[in-house]
């Protein structure tokens, strides 16, 4: 007949746990908003998350923004590596461009 089939092994355990993370945040009431340009001009270039956070204001405010900014593609960060406060991330645009 033509069918092909392949074994899919378990998920990687970091990409799920970094994902049912990014999930929690994917509400609108997260959306960064009106200062979702400032948001993207911060991680023109790659950068550590949290020195941008601290640049923006209240960490409280920003960090859920920055959250569902990368839950809806607009940032960008590896999923394969564990989430953390210093993890590098990039403007989804900018890695579009240098494609």
């Amino acid at each position: 007949m033509g069918w092909h089939y392949r074994l899919a092994g378990p998920p990687d355990p970091v990409l799920v746990a970094n994902v049912r993370w990014l999930a929690g945040y994917r509400h609108p009431r997260y959306a960064a908003g009106p200062w979702m340009p400032t948001l993207m001009e911060a991680f023109g270039s790659p950068r550590p998350a949290v020195e941008v956070v601290r640049k923006l204001g209240d960490p409280i405010t920003v960090w859920p923004a920055v959250f569902h900014a990368l839950w809806s593609g607009v940032l960008r960060v590896r999923l394969d590596e564990p989430l953390h406060e210093r993890v590098i991330v990039s403007a989804a645009q900018q890695e579009a461009e240098a494609a």
